[in-house]
């Protein structure tokens, strides 16, 4: 007989399950969905909900993957597939942004919000490590939020290892299913460490050679709070490429190029190269900021496999 669960953690090609009554089940795939015409690494990812065959002795097995509503998806470093879904069925995702130790480029931010975008997966950015910058960094880190909080987009300033802002990050996850991303050594897992202390992830320093962080999550997983809400911890990503959005769909998912397009002279403008163009205009006139801009272009010139930003 078939359960329904929810996949809450994925590690290669077993599947850890929660069925409706609390019960925890090993999965593995059925062989023949490895068979079906599947574009992405993981045809299977943490928020899914399954139906499955539950065995008492034996790895349970996983027979069908119902619709999900929403999911947050990058282009996959294995260049066989296409895609890798970081989580599913999420309320929003939080990304976690550091202006140094190490760099968070606006490529690497506007890439993953033009990707929720596409998928209906709402954003909330959270900048930490605020305890390590000098007046420089600070400057670039108000202006960096000013250009997204114009957008719409909410920003949290924290620093997760002095605890210093943790009561608003709690008040964002409360009751609330999230994915959190960002480069490896921006500190997820100490976020998490901090604000549900008795998970005890594993965390590491960043290395001081090239100030990259290494990867001390090695696969997805959901963790629950005792406050309410679920969290899924993703590996450290170092870039972040867009797919499944066709070229001609990109300035949709740029909320300000977006809102200037229907002034262009031409409505099938790239804003590349056309004349009469409102978004190039708004850049020369300093009403869309030039890191927006540069972003856009950026993703609109990059091949299949250039995409590490």
């Amino acid at each position: 007989m078939l359960r329904k669960g929810l996949v809450i953690k994925s590690n290669g090609n077993l599947y850890v399950v929660r069925d409706e009554n609390d019960s925890v089940f090993t999965c593995r795939i059925k062989g023949k969905m490895r068979l079906d015409d599947i574009k992405s690494t993981n045809p299977i990812a943490v928020g899914d909900y399954v139906m499955f065959e539950a065995q008492d002795n034996d790895e349970s097995v996983i027979e069908e993957v119902l619709e999900r509503r929403n999911y947050v998806v990058r282009k996959a470093s294995n260049l066989s597939k296409q895609t890798h879904i970081l989580a599913a069925n999420v309320d929003q995702a939080l990304l976690l942004v550091t202006i140094n130790y190490p760099i968070t480029t606006a490529v690497f931010i506007d890439r993953f919000l033009a990707s929720a975008e596409a998928y209906n997966v709402p954003v909330v950015l959270i900048f930490n490590k605020i305890d390590r910058y000098d007046k420089k960094h600070l400057e670039d880190l108000e202006n960096t939020r000013a250009i997204y909080e114009n957008l719409g987009y909410r920003t949290l300033t924290i620093s997760a290892r002095h605890e210093d802002g943790l009561e608003a990050v709690r008040e964002v996850l409360k009751d609330k299913v999230s994915v959190i991303a960002g480069h490896s050594g921006a500190g997820k897992s100490t976020l998490i460490n901090k604000i549900e202390p008795g998970l005890n992830l594993k965390t590491d320093e960043i290395s001081e050679i090239n100030n990259s962080g290494k990867h001390t999550t090695t696969h997805a997983e959901m963790h629950s709070f005792s406050f309410g809400g679920y969290i899924i911890d993703t590996p450290g990503i170092r870039g972040f490429g867009i797919t499944n959005i066709e070229k001609t769909e990109i300035s949709h998912f740029f909320r300000d190029i977006f809102a200037i397009s229907p002034r262009c002279q031409f409505s099938n403008c790239t804003h590349m190269h056309e004349p009469g163009c409102a978004v190039k205009q708004a850049i020369a006139d300093g009403t869309l900021p030039l890191s927006r801009y540069n972003s856009y272009v950026n993703i609109m010139n990059s091949s299949e496999d250039k995409y590490r930003n």
